[in-house]
């Protein structure tokens, strides 16, 4: 058995765990990087990248479906599902050669392959091969798919979000369960490429959301194109023939029987901590079995041991898990000395459509009573209408009092962008008056923002009732 003495350890070579073996070098000392493979990161092997090319894929073909709305008549649509799966995987390839590339310039020496499990505090065994002996340890295994136990009799016909992006040719039907991130962004991607789909939610909401006037939006959008079925009392599946027969129920209790070729498991994911073998870490954790942590500092308790990215499942984005990552590295390079590193205002965003994006705090976390809320609908906004993209509401949430900006939830045209400069005025802790006092051009659809702020400024003066619309001249505000 070899044995390595190291200053810090990190398991797991993704988002995560890259940056945090950069953050540590900085420091000096000896940095180890264990991964037990594939290299590749989550996002460019099976998460952001290869979602958003099979989503551009379906834009693609519903733009061209929806052309006549303008006037525009471009003949049948005729989608190739093989070369649609062809540019994903060829795009995804390109995505993961860079994250490769990025390994592979890292020193050999520094470099490990195995699965980990903690002998000790301090102490790590790789496979049957090494010892790993470390002042210190980050952990960063990211996070795996979440596959229902009642299904896996299914065997190769229940499928999760990651094997999507192997596929050769498109399938006739999917069954998706889960209407979560993962379930909305791929269920309707899939639907605009030609496949049928049904989307099954065990819950009565949809996505992140938390907010009842944006949720109700946003079902009343997606509803409207996708077959979606929420508030789900019964979801069976079995293997039939060449395909699956599902057996489902909503709170009318009536059942449904149909087939379909596969069933996605959209259920969300689980960090990666099975095989680890915290409980010889002498950590603390939660019922789930994670690590007790400071967020701030990601060191876990008052140990040497640090943690990042999806497996502490509090924000699984890949920008958070760089954030974490950066953070768990200079703290573990830098011991004894730990310091709190910046989190930034939570953004996040589905690529369904229309986007849908929460922004600081959401709606179900503000604080009783000590907030104000201002609306814009995006039916009649200028810019929106424009584009035939006229669906959807922004819902903003600012402090009592101090009137500070405090978060959004939303579902409209474009959201992304809208989100990223919400995000940046919460950060600053702008309040509304301050960003009503930022320019604005016309026609735009951020004057759907200027709208809500104005509906929200007037809900912040307790004597004066909020107006009903803006006194505006130009259209479309």
């Amino acid at each position: 058995m070899k044995i390595l003495d190291v200053d810090v350890a990190v398991i797991g070579a993704g988002s995560a765990g890259l940056t945090a073996y950069r953050a540590a070098r900085s420091h000096g000392g000896k940095v180890l990087l264990i991964e037990r493979g594939p290299n590749g990161t989550t996002c460019a092997r099976v998460g952001c990248m290869p979602s958003k090319l099979l989503i551009a894929a379906a834009e693609a073909a519903y733009h061209a479906a929806d052309a006549a709305g303008f006037g525009v008549h471009a003949g049948p649509v005729r989608i190739d599902g093989k070369a649609v799966m062809a540019r994903v995987r060829a795009e995804r390839d390109r995505f993961v050669g860079f994250v490769l590339e990025g390994v592979e310039a890292i020193d050999p020496l520094d470099r490990l392959t195995g699965s980990v499990r903690f002998l000790g505090p301090r102490q790590l065994q790789v496979d049957e091969h090494t010892v790993v002996n470390a002042a210190r340890i980050v952990i960063a295994t990211g996070s795996s798919p979440r596959m229902p136990k009642e299904l896996q009799p299914l065997g190769d016909r229940l499928i999760d979000n990651e094997q999507v992006f192997n596929w050769t040719s498109l399938p006739e039907s999917v069954a998706v369960l889960g209407a979560g991130v993962l379930g909305l962004e791929l269920g309707q991607a899939l639907h605009r490429l030609g496949v049928r789909v049904t989307l099954f939610g065990r819950g009565d909401k949809i996505g992140p959301l938390s907010d009842p006037e944006v949720i109700h939006s946003a079902l009343d959008c997606i509803g409207g194109e996708l077959d979606l079925r929420l508030g789900n009392q019964r979801f069976d599946a079995q293997r039939d023939n060449d395909g699956v027969l599902v057996q489902s129920a909503g709170a009318d209790g009536v059942v449904r029987s149909e087939h379909f070729s596969l069933v996605l498991s959209a259920a969300g994911r689980v960090p990666n901590l099975a095989g680890l073998e915290l409980k010889h870490a002498g950590l603390e954790c939660d019922k789930r079995g994670i690590p007790h942590f400071d967020r701030t500092t990601m060191q876990c308790g008052s140990s040497t041991i640090f943690i990042a990215g999806d497996v502490d499942a509090e924000m699984p984005l890949l920008h958070e898990a760089v954030d974490q990552g950066r953070i768990a590295g200079n703290n573990a390079g830098g011991f004894p000395e730990v310091q709190a590193g910046l989190r930034r205002t939570p953004l996040s965003v589905v690529f369904c459509d229309p986007q849908i994006a929460l922004v600081g705090q959401r709606f179900g976390d503000l604080a009783p009573r000590g907030y104000a809320t201002g609306s814009a609908s995006f039916v009649d906004q200028g810019r929106s209408r424009v584009m035939r993209q006229n669906r959807g509401v922004l819902r903003l949430y600012a402090e009592l009092g101090s009137g500070r900006f405090l978060g959004a939830e939303m579902v409209g045209p474009r959201a992304e962008h809208l989100a990223h400069l919400l995000a940046w005025a919460c950060q600053n802790q702008m309040t509304v008056t301050q960003m009503l006092e930022m320019p604005f051009y016309h026609p735009v659809v951020e004057e759907g923002v200027r709208t809500a702020l104005r509906h929200l400024q007037e809900a912040l003066k307790q004597d004066i009732p909020e107006i009903e619309h803006c006194a505006d001249c130009t259209p479309g505000m």
